[in-house]
Formats: structure tokens, sequence, C-alpha cells
């Protein structure tokens, strides 16, 4: 194995980096970028009491990855375990949180798993989304369960025009895409599918528990649909995507559905009003292991804004959830378990400004069959300390309800059963925030505290059912920057954080205490380059530590000629043997070229 380096040598790197753009020369300010998932409704970003980072369109093609998942491991607060190749089985932790504790929605709809609580952010393919708004920090006031460590929300392509792309990569990868737009009177439709395959490398090596040195592949297919028309003095859309893969693992494969529907009317041109009726469905299937998971999520939401003056404005709104879940035995085609939950909310938020301050107050009450109510609030204020400085605090409360698998699954001939009696868990944040914007330099730091109790835990009695029993302590440190001079850019991101058990002491698995994250990026002409460098300190696995390590990224674009555009991405460039879990595979050095084709 090639050794890895260590944390220090992708600290130097923060020291050594700015010395490439010191002869760049002063650009102009840019707009503000708009954000929506921080308070339901479109804000400026420098408006915003919450930490919050945003991935544009530009920025996904600008990397050139081919899996949202490394996308995403770039970013501040964020620990993301991959336990393979493309496809395999991913979690992603938020400021130490569980990734089950994490709110993920899809176009404003929540698309985590009735049955596991988790999003299968492997299985989103990259070509479909055109924007991602990550809020670090307790979210349950506005958005009820689940938003613990915060919420990631991703909004998917609206095709307004013809497009295409074709990659091929190492490890027998390939992946073609297309979308194309109609106008149809004042409304729009609108059509993308797309396809990923790639032959891939063993998912687990010889520390692994089911070892086995045969290629692990993947591949997936995705096709979606938008409709928008005018309704009146109101705006109809219609949004739907299907994605269906097929992964590889050491001693079996798993086959995938993801689908997500949705209608919606709101005021036209605006976001005063607005009402959206939605359907999930997810289901996997291990023939291996002869089992299959479905869930089902029927919701239905309601919001309305009333601007009460220049500089303050109510939100409020109701929400109906109706949950499906099923884990069925296929080799006796039995069900271990199927079941119902329904839940009904309703939330208010004020926000306002006056002179140098900013303030939000939000309260949210969600009903949940089981286990009765489950009240929420948050509360964050702003200050200007003058035109380029902020600071801001914020304290908000959050929960998860249980998932049907931690209330029903029967367990494995009786072990690790579900508990119909378990109680949500619940947690409380506290984070202070010092922030500084002028023409093209911004920098935030964050400092934060996150309590989490009643955590439920497989540790009941003798057959270990699950109880409602831990406790956890989540704390740390965010230091993000940018620096855009003339054609370059700069940017990254340090992060320290301590999660801990709070009754045995022990850190909790897979989250690294220290992370860093560089970019190094300019245009020049026709070309685009840029570098990237990831690095994650030792952190605790089941059998031991995991070794820090540093992998450093490439990109290359090239425009060829109107409407055509060339580019390669090159990753773990000196290819660094490590491990994101222990006993399984990382990416070696791996490359991906792509063409692409943009309609007038």
């Amino acid at each position: 194995m090639h050794p890895a380096p260590s944390f220090r040598a992708g600290l130097a790197a923060l020291v050594l980096v700015p010395c490439l753009a010191q002869a760049a020369t002063d650009s102009p300010p840019s707009e503000p970028e708009v954000v929506v998932t921080a308070n339901r409704v479109r804000l400026d970003i420098d408006r915003s009491l919450a930490s919050v980072t945003v991935i544009d369109r530009a920025r996904i093609e600008r990397y050139g990855e081919l899996d949202l998942v490394d996308l995403l491991r770039a970013e501040a607060g964020l620990d993301v375990v991959r336990t393979g190749g493309l496809g395999s089985q991913t979690s992603v932790f938020l400021r130490g949180t569980g990734f089950n504790q994490v709110l993920v929605l899809i176009d404003g709809v929540r698309v985590s798993s009735a049955t596991t609580g988790a999003y299968v952010f492997e299985q989103l393919p990259l070509a479909q989304v055109e924007r991602i708004e990550i809020v670090r920090g307790p979210r349950a006031a506005l958005y009820g369960s689940d938003a613990i460590g915060g919420v990631i929300q991703i909004f998917t392509r609206r095709s307004n025009r013809a497009d295409a792309s074709a990659g091929v990569g190492t490890q027998g990868t390939w992946k073609l895409d297309a979308g194309a737009g109609w106008a149809i009177g004042e409304g729009h439709a609108g059509l993308r599918l797309g396809k990923v395959d790639t032959e891939g490398f063993s998912a687990q090596n010889p520390r692994g528990f089911a070892y086995d040195p045969d290629r692990d592949g993947y591949a997936q297919t995705s096709a979606s649909f938008d409709l928008g028309v005018p309704l009146g003095a109101a705006w109809l859309e219609t949004l739907a995507q299907e994605t269906r893969g097929e992964v590889e693992f050491d001693q079996g494969s798993s086959d995938m559905l993801n689908r997500q529907v949705s209608v919606g009317v709101s005021e036209s041109g605006g976001e005063d009003w607005s009402l959206r009726a939605s359907l999930v469905e997810n289901e996997i299937e291990t023939p291996d292991f002869f089992s299959r998971f479905e869930t089902r999520r029927h919701q239905l939401e309601w919001q309305h804004r009333l601007r009460t003056g220049e500089h303050h404005a109510l939100l409020w709104g109701l929400s109906w959830v109706e949950d499906e879940g099923a884990s069925v035995d296929t080799a006796s085609a039995q069900d271990q378990y199927r079941a119902t939950r329904t839940h009904r909310a309703g939330f208010a938020a004020w926000r306002g400004e006056g002179g140098n301050t900013d303030w939000e107050l939000a309260g949210r009450h969600d009903d949940y069959d089981g286990f009765g109510g489950r009240s929420s609030a948050q509360a964050a204020l702003g200050v200007w300390l003058g035109p380029d400085w902020r600071l801001r605090g914020s304290f908000g409360q959050g929960f998860r309800a249980p998932n049907l698998n931690e209330l029903y699954s029967p367990g494995f001939g009786g072990l690790f059963a579900g508990n119909p009696d378990l109680a949500p868990e619940r947690s409380h944040t506290a984070e202070l925030a010092l922030g500084y914007r002028q023409q093209d330099w911004q920098f935030d730091l964050a400092l934060y505290d996150t309590r989490v109790r009643d955590l439920i835990d497989f540790s009941g009695g003798t057959n270990f059912q699950a109880i409602n029993v831990g406790r956890a302590r989540m704390r740390g440190a965010e230091l993000g920057w940018r620096w855009t001079p003339g054609s370059w850019r700069l940017g990254g991101n340090l992060g320290w954080q301590q999660a801990q058990n709070e009754l045995t002491g022990a850190d909790l698995l897979r989250r690294a205490p220290r992370k860093l994250n560089l970019e190094l990026a300019r245009s020049e002409g026709a070309w685009d380059f840029q570098i990237d460098l990831h690095a994650a300190a030792a952190r605790p696995d089941l059998a031991g530590m995991l070794p820090g390590y540093g992998v450093v990224g490439a990109s290359v674009g090239r425009r060829l000629a109107t409407n055509w555009s060339l580019a390669l991405r090159l990753d773990n460039l000196f290819d660094r043997d490590y491990e994101l879990a222990r006993g399984f595979n990382a990416p070696g050095a791996s490359a991906l070229l792509q063409l692409r084709w943009q309609g007038g």
C-alpha cells in the first residue's frame, strides 16, 4: 500500500496554494446569491442567519465529477463514507450528527427512506442536478423530523433547451445523458435521460468481512420530466424523476428503484403562497440475502407568506405525510413487517430587519401516530458590525422520529428487533458565527455545540432490542473562505469537530476530527484549470482507528467551438491507498473525459 499523507501535509498546502494567485488582479463584485432552503422562501445568502453553502451547476461542471458523493465531500461540515466504488452504500454525516439526522429534500420533497431513515445519495445521477443548498444547523422548527444536523436540498435541472454529454473513464466507466426543452405557450416542458455504467473495482479488501477480489460494477438509468404552465393567476408545475440501478458488492448485488413525482401550484411570479402534493417510492432488493425493502410516502404541503411591512414577513403552513413501509422475505414471499404511519404538522415563522439588525423566530408542532406530539422552536439574531462584518447567533431544537425498521423490524432470529414504544430523539444546538464580505473576498467562521438525547440504540435486554438510551454531543468550528480576483478562484474550508458518546466518552465512528478542502482554479481564454485537495485526519471505526489521508484532484476544460466543450477530470492523482470504512476500498487514480454540447 502507498502511504497516505497526513492531515498536516494537507494543512501545509493552505499556506502554499495562495502564493500561486499573487499576480491576479481585482474583479468587480458579483450579484448576491439567493437561497431557499434556510427560510423556505427566497433570500439573499448575505441576509441568511444560517450557515449555508450553495453548489450551482457551473461549479458542478467545473469539478467534472461523475458522482454526487465526491462533490459533497468537499463541503464544510460533511463527512462522506462510501463502501466501495460508484453506487456503493454511502453515509453522509453533517456536523457529526448521524446519517439519518440530516433532512434531505429534492425540489422541496422529503425523500429519505421511511424504513431506514437515510437517503441514497449514491443513486442520484449528478447529470440530473442543477443546484444543491446545504444548511448547517437544526431546522426542525421549519421542516420537522430529521433536521438535527441540517438540511441538504437538491434542485433538479429544468431543460429549457437541448443539451447532451458523453463520457468515458477508467475502470471501464462510460456515461451518456441528454436533455431537451420545449415552449408551450407561456409555459414549458422538459425531458432528460441518462445512463451510467462502470466495471468498478473490488468493494472490499482482505480486511473486509466478505472479501472477494472480483470487480464490483454498477449500472444506472435515469429519467426526469418537468412541465410548467400558467393556471389563471397561478403557476402549475409537475416534476417527475426516476432512477434504476444495479450495484454489485462482494458476495452479491442489489437492485434499486427511486421515484419522485410532485404537482404544485403557486402564486404566479412570486412565492407568497404554494400548495404541493407528492409521491416518493423507494425499493431495494438483494436476491442473495432474500430481502426486499419497499417504502412509499404521500405528502401534502401548503405554505403562505404575509408581508407585514417593507422589512417584515410572517410565514406559516401545514403539512400531512403518510409513510408506508415493508420488509419482505423473498424466499418465502412473506412480509417480515408491513406498516403505515401518518403525521400532521403546522409551523409559523417571523423574520424582520431593522437598521443593522436581522432576526428570526420560528416554531412548529408535529403530531405522529404512535408517540403523539413534538414541538420545536428556533431563534436567530444577526448584527452588522459595519459595512463588511456581520455577527450572528442562533439556538434551535430538533428531533428525529424513529423509522419503521426501528419500530417494527422483527430483527434477526429475534435479535436487534424494533420497538413500537420508541420515543423520538431530541436535540438542541447553539451557534455563533462571524462573516466578512467585500468585493471578491468572503470569510466565515462558525462555532457550534449540539447535544442529542434519547438516541435510539439496539442494546435493550438480552436480545438487543431498540431502546432510547443514548446521549451524544457534537461541537466544533468551521472556517470557510473564497477569493475571486480576476480570472482566479481560490476557496476552501477547514473544520474541527468533536463528536462523542456522552455515556461512554468514546468518539463517534467515522467522523474526522479535522478536515481540510482547498480549491484553486483559473480561466484563461477558452481554457479552465482547477486543482483541489481533500484531507481528513485519523478517525475511529469499528475495529480501531482509520489513518488520515489526503487526495489531490484536477480538472481541465476547453471550449472547442460554438456550443461544444471538452473536460478531463483526474481524481486521486498520486494513487493513494486509503479507506473511508475499514475493509472497504476507496478509488485509486482515475480519470473521466467528457464531451459536452449545449444547444442555442
